[in-house]
């Protein structure tokens, strides 16, 4: 599979990721491995997790699966969202963030992380502090570069203008909801994101499944996460959305593909997107994922597209 620098940074990243928020609870471990193992195969090396995914779970079975094959990845994972047992706020102060860090590496069982992201602001610490003590853990070899996910703008460029202030290297990457059917950020967030040269790392690329082709009319199969989480539906399975899946299909279809693989490649065309974080509960998945990663749209192809579907 093809890779791409991460931002500025010297992290070479699968075009398509690793999401693991499903490990350790909609799938067990054996399920994990088998999602982990086929990753690898297809040559997924990017794998995205957080220390509140399954409550510590997920990374303890990346951990326990990965082995000797950690240093074959890009392992990135994330803090500062409540976990059991966290203290209630002031989740990106130094004393929690050294605690998590430590905590993430042994569950983990590596040595360094090499994406560690602040999962949300936390309007209780000063982002100074918060900056510090990351650039502390790069100095220190326990993360090689630090991102953010799901900061403002504003709050976003604030940070960067801080480390600068402060002579930090920042944040290198953004994590943020981008999707053909969840375009808000475009409006403010990346042209932060390009003006500061981060890398856009985009999850919930398929809007929680909405952009697998298997929605039609508005009704959720049996068992798929619109069904079980009803909020979900409501605010994917939308009128407004499922008139623009019927575009994206016909698209998809007249150029021999499936709506699946315009949803990732698409994403892949935007500038600044390094990778796309997609979960998965099963290999077959993983193969769909890594199969899209082989459409490359090109500059004719988005202006037919745009022309489609406005």
């Amino acid at each position: 599979m093809q890779t791409r620098k991460l931002g500025t940074t010297d992290l070479d990243v699968s075009v398509i990721g690793l999401g693991t928020n499903n490990f350790g609870g909609r799938i067990d471990l054996e399920g994990s491995r088998r999602v982990i193992d086929a990753a690898i195969d297809h040559g997924i090396n990017f794998f995205d997790t957080a220390d509140i995914y399954a409550d510590t779970n997920s990374e303890s079975i990346l951990g326990e699966v990965l082995g000797a094959r950690r240093d074959k990845i890009v392992l990135a994972t994330k803090f500062g969202k409540p976990i059991q047992g966290s203290p209630e706020g002031k989740r990106a102060s130094r004393p929690y963030i050294l605690k998590a860090v430590e905590d993430s590496l042994t569950r983990l069982k590596t040595d360094r992380i090499d994406l560690y992201q602040q999962h949300e602001p936390d309007p209780e610490t000063p982002i100074e502090e918060t900056l510090a003590t990351l650039e502390e853990l790069v100095t220190a070899g326990k993360i090689r570069h630090y991102g953010a996910s799901n900061f403002s703008p504003k709050q976003l460029r604030e940070a960067q203008e801080a480390a600068r202030k402060a002579g930090y290297r920042g944040f290198v990457s953004s994590q943020d909801e981008y999707s053909l059917v969840e375009r808000t950020i475009e409006t403010e967030m990346l042209p932060v994101v390009r003006d500061e040269q981060l890398a856009l790392i985009p999850f919930f690329p398929l809007a929680s499944g909405l952009l697998t082709g298997k929605y039609r009319n508005g009704e959720p199969p049996a068992g798929s996460r619109f069904s079980a989480w009803k909020a979900l539906g409501e605010r994917y399975l939308t009128q407004r959305n499922l008139v623009l899946v019927e575009k994206f299909d016909a698209f998809a279809v007249a150029s021999g593909h499936t709506v699946l693989e315009l949803a990732f490649a698409w994403l892949l065309a935007q500038e600044s997107v390094p990778s796309v974080i997609a979960g998965a509960t099963t290999p077959e998945q993983i193969a769909a994922n890594a199969k899209a990663s082989e459409w490359n749209l090109s500059a004719a192809d988005l202006a037919a597209f745009h022309a489609l579907v406005g």
